[in-house]
């Protein structure tokens, strides 16, 4: 039986053990996409972990959505990353970089064009994003064009590369928590008539054709993709095909030899199981809210290869030191999630040596 802290072999890196830091948006990176000058600092003291999946990435304008998250498509970009990875390798850690374009999940007063979100269809999620002039209606999005699906599938490649060029282990494609990728899957979001749209096969090429991508890029031992199947927030619905459509996308995934699949579970314990059948390569399981009891049972069961935790992290520089000793956890504190200071990013207290 495999433990959370024996050594694992993830694509072309070893891994001391097998706790990931689940990716989180801080919302602390400059106007310009830049990260914030205490990013380095932040990521690497929690260089312990196995690996550090990073908060989401733009690889274009036309990505972001929400208020002050970097980019990895500029010059400037791979400059201020290269800061923060190599804090990160000093400490002995390994970094992969999510890549994430929101879709329709943006404001324009949050983005430097101030353009509308673009998406796979003119399908509002009917819901309020943060501004900084305060919570604001999302507005209806612009379909893409075919053509500009492929000019964004050349986004998620430029992106891949830049971010190896900031030195970064590898890539994370966010398909997951209703992003731009999970839109194309979901009926709800997704009405195109092209081949991007209709049947699963059509709604899953979109991830397809951008994970592939990268992996020409930068290789597929340094490409990864996350994925939160049964996801409802913000309007995605994906329908009575759902799982049909995340067994096929698996398949067809597993043919890349990705370094991991990343899965934020939604409870849908027999897709998951299938999915665990499917997939090849290590599996990274990431269950919301789970208590600290139960850490490392998916592991044990052999359901998964690693586990991932975001708040549990965040707050816990030190979180692997904790586990081993037994140690007590700090209370992550939720005021302080997003933007902000220095309190509640770097200032969360590690155990006495």
């Amino acid at each position: 039986m495999s433990t959370l802290f024996e050594p694992i072999e993830v694509g072309r890196y070893q891994l001391s053990n097998r706790l990931v830091m689940a990716p989180m948006t801080r919302s602390r990176a400059k106007l310009n996409g830049t990260l914030g000058d205490f990013a380095a600092e932040y990521y690497a003291q929690r260089a312990s972990i196995g690996l550090i999946v990073s908060e989401g990435a733009q690889p274009s304008d036309d990505g972001q959505g929400y208020l002050m998250t970097p980019g990895i498509y500029t010059d400037a970009h791979v400059t201020s990353w290269k800061k923060t990875v190599n804090a990160v390798h000093e400490k002995g850690g390994h970094l992969f970089i999510q890549l994430m374009h929101v879709g329709r999940m943006s404001h324009p007063d949050n983005t430097l064009h101030k353009r509308q979100g673009v998406a796979p269809s003119a399908i509002s999620p009917q819901t309020q994003m943060f501004t900084a002039t305060g919570m604001k209606g999302i507005p209806t999005p612009r379909a893409l064009s075919t053509s500009e699906v492929h000019k964004t599938v050349d986004d998620f490649r430029h992106a891949a590369r830049r971010a190896i060029e900031a030195g970064a282990d590898g890539v994370e494609v966010h398909g997951a928590n209703a992003y731009l990728i999970q839109q194309f899957f979901a009926p709800s979001a997704n009405t195109r008539t092209d081949e991007y749209g209709g049947f699963i096969e059509n709604r899953a090429r979109f991830a397809i054709e951008v994970t592939k991508a990268i992996t020409e890029e930068i290789g597929a031992d340094r490409t990864a993709i996350r994925l939160s199947p049964g996801t409802t927030i913000w309007g995605i619905d994906e329908g009575e095909e759902g799982s049909a459509l995340y067994r096929y996308l698996v398949g067809e995934l597993n043919k890349l030899s990705l370094a991991y699949l990343h899965i934020m579970d939604m409870g849908n314990e027999a897709l998951l199981n299938d999915i665990r059948q499917l997939w090849d390569q290590p599996l990274i399981l990431n269950r919301p809210n789970r208590p600290r009891d139960q850490i490392g049972k998916d592991l044990a069961a052999g359901l998964a290869d690693l586990e991932a935790y975001g708040q549990m992290v965040l707050a816990n520089p030190d979180f692997v030191t904790r586990l081993k000793r037994g140690a007590p956890l700090n209370e992550a504190d939720r005021s302080t999630f997003y933007g902000g200071t220095n309190q509640g990013y770097i200032d969360y207290p590690t155990l006495s040596v």
